[in-house]
């Protein structure tokens, strides 16, 4: 199943660990090989790397480690194909244009039942790939979304970062329940030393980090989602959380 990663904070910084950690998941033993993305917004523009290609195996996410753009707000995304072929456009996350802002939204889940919904026509706007993700993220509504399968989603209008728990396979047990993501938020006072362990790097200024995950990414207290449980996120503070 695909998994996501999403950061936001107050002082920009750089996704170092998480994003490693995530593109481990791609790994040979991994069913996760099917493509790998990150938006990270830079102002009102977003600065987007995507790869059809498994992201333990690129030499671009070994880059990005180490030397990737710092960010207030990071969307990352590891592909299983479930449906649409591996290809670039079917490779999230998926960036749009909409209002003067740059829209960037990733997905994990299966909605078999999702080209047939009468809610989430095509209007206006047209799909670049052929995956139900990206058919989602042009009339995404959690609610109608749900019905149809596993959506775990993560969104952001370059303000506002909004995560959504439903549920996922968990290899424990093969069974497909929640939580289907994870949140772990991080306060930096000044006189603290740098903010490493939890995946970003910052220096010891007053910070603020929330990192979303489908899979804790570290051994800190991560706080699972409820199942259909929506979080906000701005400037690295949870705004608000809705079940």
């Amino acid at each position: 199943m695909c998994e996501l990663l999403a950061m936001s904070t107050l002082q920009a910084a750089h996704l170092t660990f998480s994003l490693e950690a995530l593109a481990s998941h791609s790994g040979i033993s991994c069913s996760n090989r099917d493509g790998w993305g990150a938006a990270f917004y830079q102002g009102h523009d977003v600065a987007l790397f995507r790869e059809p290609v498994a992201a333990s195996e690129s030499p671009l996410v070994r880059l990005l480690t180490q030397q990737g753009p710092a960010t207030t707000l990071a969307i990352s995304h590891i592909r299983r194909a479930t449906l649409g072929v591996v290809s670039l456009a079917n490779t999230q996350p998926f960036v749009r244009e909409l209002a003067g802002r740059m829209h960037t939204f990733a997905h994990n889940g299966h909605l078999p039942g999702i080209a047939a919904s009468p809610t989430l026509a095509f209007d206006r706007y047209r799909p670049v790939g052929d995956t139900d993700s990206e058919h989602a993220v042009v009339t995404q509504f959690a609610a109608v979304l749900r019905p149809l399968g596993p959506a775990n989603f993560l969104y952001s209008d370059g303000e506002f970062l909004y995560a959504h728990g439903h549920r996922r396979i968990h290899p424990a047990t093969g069974r497909i329940e929640p939580p289907g993501l994870y949140w772990l938020s991080q306060h930096c006072s000044p006189a603290a030393s740098p903010l490493m362990a939890q995946g970003v790097v910052v220096l010891p200024e007053l910070q603020a980090v929330t990192l979303i995950a489908s899979v804790p990414l570290s051994s800190a207290d991560w706080k699972p989602f409820a199942e259909g449980e929506i979080v906000v996120v701005s400037a690295g503070v949870v705004i608000t959380r809705v079940v």
